[in-house]
C-alpha cells in the first residue's frame, strides 16, 4: 500500500511532542540531549507506521541521513585531537596570554570580547571560553569599576563570535552538515554577515568602556592569570606558528580534515620540543584531552579538556540529530512544512530569511539548546531554498543567525543557564548587552531583506545562461 501524506494535526502534534521531550528531559530532569533526540526516532517511527511506511524503510531513511553527515564526524575527530595537542604544545595558552598582556583599562571591554573570540575560535567552544577566559575577565573587568552585566555581556558576544565562525565548534560543523555544506564554505558564507557585526559591536564597546574605567585601576588579576600561564608553558611567538599555518591552509581551500589532523601533529611535535612533553605522552593527548593539575584553579579549569574522546558525545548528537532529519524527511513532515511558508515567502529573500531564523528560534525556545534551533531552522525551510534555486550556504547561514546567536538569550536553554551560572550574572541582566548577537540578527536579517549575497546554485545558473542564449539565438 502506498505510504500516505502526514496531515497537518499529525505534522503540529509529533513536532510539539519532540520539543516538549527535549526542553522537559533538559530543563526539567537534566538529562542529556542524545536520550530525548533518541527516543524522538520512535515518535517518527510510530507515525511512519500508522502512515503505512514499512520499519525498513524507516530505518534505511535514517542511515541516509546519518550517512551525509559522516564527514561532520570526521572532523570532530580531528578537532578533538588538535585541540589537545594544541593545548600540550602551548599554542592555546600562548593565545590566552597575549590576549591579557594587551589589555589597557579604556578599551577593556573591546579587548575582552576579542579575547574571548580568540579563546573560542581556537578551541570551538563558548562554554570553554567562558568558562575559563570569560571568568578570568570578569575579574578583571570588577577591579576596573565596570558594571558586571556589561562585562558579561562583552565576554559573551565575544565566545559567540567564535562558536559562530569556528571550524571546530560543533554548532558550526552541525549546521553543515545538516545543511549538506562543506564547513569552510560555511563558514565562508557568514563572513559577510560576521565581520560588519563584529566591527560594530567592537565600535560599540569601545565606545562605551570610556565610561565606566574607575580611577583605581587594579591589574592584580590579569597579572596573576598571566604569570600562572607564563610559569607552567614556554610561550614564545613562535608557539603559534601551527595556528598560522593551518589558518593558512585552510583559507587557501585545502580539505580540513587533513589540515587539522596536521594541525595535531605539529600540535604533538611542539609539545615535544617546546613545552617538554615526552612524546607518547603528547601522543596520548590527542585521544584523552590535556591533564593539569597545578596551584592555579584558573588553568586547571582552563585546560583540562580537548581530545578525541571529549568530542564523543557531539558526535552521538550530530548522528542522533541526522537520523532524526532523515525521518522528517521520509514522512514528508519538512514537505508539510515547507508547503504551509511557501505561498507566503513566493519570492521575497526577506521572508525566506525571516522564516529560517524564526523556526529556528522557536527550536531554541521550545527545544532548549542550540542543537535544536539548527535542526528546526535549516530542515523546515531547506526545499524553499532548493525550489528557489538559492545555495545552501545561504541557508546555512540563516539557520545560525536564527538559532546558535540567539539560544544564550533564553534564560532556561542550556547556555542561558550556563552563562548565569558560570559568570554569577542573570541572563535578564546581560540580555541587553548581548550586543554582538543583536547585531547579527539585525545583519543577517537585513542582508536577507535586501538580497544581499543571496548566492544562486552554479550548475542551475549555467543552465539558465544557456537557456537564455538560446533564446536569444531564436530571437
Amino acid at each position: 500500500m502506498k505510504p500516505k501524506e502526514p496531515k497537518f494535526i499529525e505534522v503540529f502534534l509529533v513536532l510539539f511532542i519532540f520539543l516538549a521531550m527535549m526542553s522537559v528531559s533538559v530543563a526539567v530532569f537534566d538529562i542529556p540531549f542524545q536520550i530525548p533526540l533518541f527516543a524522538s526516532w520512535f515518535i517518527m517511527i510510530g507515525l511512519g507506521l500508522k502512515l503505512k511506511h514499512t520499519y525498513k524503510s524507516l530505518q534505511d531513511s535514517i542511515i541516509t541521513g546519518i550517512s551525509k553527515g559522516l564527514e561532520a564526524t570526521m572532523i570532530l575527530f580531528t578537532v578533538g585531537a588538535l585541540i589537545g595537542t594544541w593545548i600540550a604544545g602551548g599554542i592555546v595558552p600562548a593565545l590566552i596570554y597575549y590576549g591579557l598582556a594587551i589589555i589597557n583599562p579604556n578599551v577593556f571591554l573591546v579587548v575582552a570580547m576579542i579575547l574571548l573570540a580568540i579563546t573560542a575560535l581556537s578551541t570551538g567552544t563558548s562554554f570553554g571560553a567562558v568558562g575559563t577566559s570569560g571568568i578570568a575577565m570578569m575579574g578583571v573587568g570588577e577591579s576596573f569599576g565596570i558594571p558586571l552585566p556589561l562585562v558579561a555581556g562583552a565576554v559573551i558576544s565575544g565566545a559567540y563570535v567564535g562558536d559562530k565562525l569556528s571550524p571546530l565548534s560543533d554548532t558550526t560543523v552541525m549546521t553543515a552538515s545538516l545543511t549538506e555544506v562543506p564547513v569552510i564554505k560555511h563558514v565562508k558564507g557568514m563572513l559577510p554577515v560576521s565581520l560588519p557585526s563584529l566591527l560594530i559591536t567592537g565600535i560599540l564597546f569601545t565606545l562605551v568602556g570610556f565610561f565606566y574605567v574607575g580611577d583605581q585601576i587594579d591589574m592584580s588579576r590579569a597579572n596573576a592569570a598571566s604569570e600562572a600561564l607564563i610559569s607552567t608553558f614556554s610561550i614564545h611567538w613562535y608557539v603559534l606558528i601551527p595556528l598560522v599555518i593551518v589558518i593558512g591552509l585552510l583559507a587557501m581551500n585545502k580539505p580540513a580534515i587533513p589540515v587539522i589532523a596536521f594541525g595535531a601533529l605539529l600540535g604533538i611535535i611542539w609539545a615535544a620540543i617546546f613545552q617538554g612533553v615526552d612524546v607518547v605522552s603528547a601522543i596520548t593527548t590527542s585521544y584523552s584531552g590535556f591533564e593539569i593539575n597545578s596551584d592555579s584553579e584558573f588553568l586547571n579549569e582552563l585546560l583540562n579538556t580537548g581530545g578525541i574522546e571529549s568530542m564523543l558525545g557531539v558526535i552521538a548528537l550530530i548522528l542522533l540529530a541526522l537520523g532524526f532529519g532523515g525521518l522528517l524527511d521520509k514522512l514528508g513532515i519538512l514537505q508539510a512544512l515547507s508547503n504551509l511558508f511557501d505561498g507566503w515567502v513566493k519570492e521575497s529573500t526577506g521572508k525566506l530569511t525571516f522564516s529560517t531564523m524564526a523556526t529556528a528560534f522557536f527550536g531554541n525556545l521550545f527545544g532548549s539548546a542550540a542543537y535544536v534551533g539548527v535542526i528546526t531552522g535549516s530542515k523546515t525551510t531547506e526545499k524553499l531554498y532548493d525550489d528557489r534555486n538559492i545555495d545552501h550556504r545561504v541557508l546555512s547561514r540563516n539557520s545560525e543567525g536564527g538559532g546558535t546567536v540567539t539560544v544564550p538569550m533564553i534564560p532556561w536553554s542550556d547556555a542561558g543557564v550556563f552563562m548565569a551560572t558560570t559568570l554569577g550574572i542573570s541572563t535578564i541582566s546581560y540580555l541587553p548587552f548581548l550586543w554582538y548577537n543583536f547585531v547579527g540578527i539585525i545583519v543577517t536579517f537585513l542582508y536577507g531583506y535586501m538580497g544581499w549575497y543571496f548566492w544562486k546554485n552554479k550548475e542551475q545558473t549555467e543552465e539558465d545562461a544557456e537557456k537564455e542564449s538560446e533564446v536569444f539565438k531564436a530571437e
